[in-house]
């Protein structure tokens, strides 16, 4: 039998009708995502399966680079460019059977089979045949981007896009429909980054020049970003997103705020407690917008970003030299949250930990501020980065049930730059299944309510996604 087979991680009979009978046929809503805009509209036919899967110029997958790292492969096969696309394809191949219950081992095989209908495991004694069998598929029409897509029955796409993006290749996407709607995601994070003074100015200058507005101040800085946010509702955003190391609710004046703004455009580079302040006034602020539009918003809290300072100056960002981090989230979480509440400005609102200790501080966190308003108001996002594997699915799973309502989670995203990230919907679901059904065979859910049952695998799926976000 292949390893991953038509009940791979399905352990009983009840998971297994779970996932074949409904979790299986529901469509795809990735409300969360990295795919590149540009490559979608201009439905990129990949030149090989090491442009796909390992090296895309400044893009990869650096979940296998940290693998690969680990393995004893060189720079050079992955952001040194010094090496053909097999080579680096081979490297990957000898790296795979050391991922033995690393989740790369599982999505590995999980996206060969999906995509490629290769059964096989991978290892250098296959390596070749895998490596030109892909690339002879990649070659054709049905394995170009938007096919990829469509390959998954992904009905929605949310990109991830900065204020200053023009959003073109939305534009040109929506122009030339190919079955999947794709909209942008709204993530002011730079707006917020003024302990890089120089960096700072220069993206003002670039919101200024798109927004129409000479941003002179704090006050200005809004209307820009308000004139944008404006701009991306009408492009169909109905998102926004905040990747940060915690939440900020520090108390500021408008004075205070103004006075580090022009300290910052100045040049100097502000205090702690200044950048704090800062933080806070800009994430209040923006959360209000969204709240003003019916957004959803989104946090993703708890990186710590760029440690390998020798790495960050040679490759650059996001390319495997993150980490976990620690820092305390629950008291300016809930002062954040309670401020935008008392104002009547609190949005809909995902919030997603990285690191798993947060993981029931997250979820009584978010079910503190449901208002009865919406069901499922506020969510506890799915395991994200580190934690979107097995282990981290089944924590945050357990985690929601037992202080939440996991009949109305919203379910999982892909968080990816890949084209075939789509079966971890799949992994996710087939866990989801797992665990609901271990829970009927052992008595803790009621067989006799397998008609409900049924509803909610499909609801965690598909349904409450789409209920929800109202794309």
């Amino acid at each position: 039998m292949a390893f991953i087979n038509k009940d791979f991680i399905l352990s009983n009979d009840t998971a297994k009708m779970l996932y074949h009978e409904h979790a299986a046929k529901m469509p795809i809503i990735d409300y969360h995502c990295h795919l590149v805009p540009k490559q979608i509209a201009e439905n990129i036919q990949f030149r090989d399966i090491t442009q796909l899967w390992l090296v895309d110029g400044h893009y990869g997958d650096h979940y296998k680079w940290r693998a690969m790292r680990a393995n004893g492969v060189s720079e050079d096969y992955l952001t040194g460019g010094k090496h053909t696309a097999w080579e680096t394809f081979e490297k990957w191949a000898e790296t795979v059977p050391y991922t033995m219950r690393n989740p790369l081992y599982h999505w590995t095989h999980l996206e060969l089979s999906r995509v490629f209908g290769i059964e096989e495991c991978l290892s250098p004694k296959n390596a070749r045949e895998i490596f030109e069998r892909c690339n002879e598929l990649l070659a054709t029409e049905e394995f170009r981007g938007q096919a990829l897509i469509r390959k998954f029955n992904v009905e929605t796409v949310c990109t991830t896009d900065d204020p200053a993006d023009d959003l073109r290749y939305h534009k040109q996407i929506a122009e030339h429909p190919f079955g999947t709607k794709v909209l942008p995601t709204w993530r002011p994070d730079k707006a917020m980054g003024v302990d890089d003074p120089e960096s700072f100015k220069a993206y003002l200058a670039k919101l200024g020049e798109i927004s129409g507005v000479e941003i002179t101040s704090y006050a200005t800085l809004m209307d820009a970003l308000q004139k944008r946010h404006d701009f991306f509702e009408s492009m169909g955003c109905r998102l926004s997103d905040h990747g940060l190391e915690t939440f900020y609710a520090a108390p500021y004046t408008e004075k205070e705020i103004e006075a580090i703004f022009r300290k910052v455009v100045a040049g100097t580079k502000p205090t702690a407690e200044e950048v704090d302040k800062w933080r806070s006034a800009v994430l209040h602020d923006g959360a209000v917008m969204d709240a003003r539009s019916g957004w959803t918003q989104q946090f993703h809290i708890g990186a710590i970003r760029n440690n390998n300072s020798k790495m960050f100056a040679a490759v650059g960002p996001d390319t495997g030299y993150d980490a976990i981090h620690d820092l305390p989230t629950a008291a300016a979480g809930h002062r954040f949250l309670d401020g935008l509440e008392k104002e009547g400005a609190l949005a809909k609102t995902i919030l997603y930990c990285l690191n798993p200790k947060d993981n029931e501080l997250f979820t009584t966190m978010a079910y503190t501020f449901n208002d009865g308003s919406v069901p499922g108001k506020m969510q506890f996002g799915s395991g994200w980065w580190f934690l979107d594997q097995e282990d981290g699915m089944r924590k945050q799973l357990n985690a929601l049930s037992v202080l939440g309502l996991l009949s109305r989670f919203v379910g999982m995203l892909t968080d990816s730059r890949s084209f075939i990230s789509y079966p971890r919907h799949e992994y996710f679901r087939r866990i989801l299944c797992d665990v609901i059904g271990s829970d009927v065979e052992s008595g803790r859910l009621p067989a006799s309510e397998m008609d409900r049952i049924c509803q909610m695998v499909e609801d965690i799926s598909y349904n409450n996604a789409k209920n929800y976000f109202k794309f």
